[in-house]
């Protein structure tokens, strides 16, 4: 028996790849010249040396630890932002919704999640940025996605 794989899987994947990456690509361009710019990569990294420290595990450190982080940034990412593949319809919309969600979540879930709140949330240009910059990867997606399936 032979499985078929439904083609809106690889697009909304593929799609969604696309916007972490442009995400990513943002972020870690700005932050090298602007401030106030918000700071994924530490938030990736604090995130991953609890996980380390949860399971009784050394954390890596330098280079290793931010490669981590950000192959996890872009991965959790990815799929999240492949769920606009959901909507048959609208996915510029969809990926720009997810987006903003995502941009409201980077803003105000860190500090109850123990990761600090100052590399999203330290000035009101760096929580402008994050949402603004979490909407872009959102609209990368969708716009991606729409293309991929008006060329069916």
């Amino acid at each position: 028996m032979s499985t078929i794989i439904n083609p809106a899987v690889p697009q909304a994947l593929g799609s969604g790849l696309a916007g972490a990456l442009a995400l990513n690509v943002l972020h870690e361009t700005v932050r090298q010249f602007v401030p106030n710019a918000p700071r994924a990569d530490v938030l990736g990294m604090r995130s991953i040396q609890k996980g380390y420290q949860k399971a009784g595990e050394q954390p890596p450190t330098g280079n290793a630890l931010y490669r981590q982080a950000m192959l996890g940034d872009v991965i959790s990412n990815a799929l999240y932002y492949s769920l606009a593949g959901l909507s048959d319809k609208q996915p510029v919309v969809a990926g720009g919704v997810l987006g903003l969600l995502a941009g409201v979540g980077a803003v105000t879930l860190p500090g109850p999640m123990g990761l600090g709140e100052a590399p999203t949330n330290r000035t009101s240009a760096t929580v402008a940025m994050t949402v603004g910059w979490y909407l872009f990867g959102g609209l990368v997606t969708g716009v991606v996605l729409d293309r991929w399936k008006k060329s069916r």
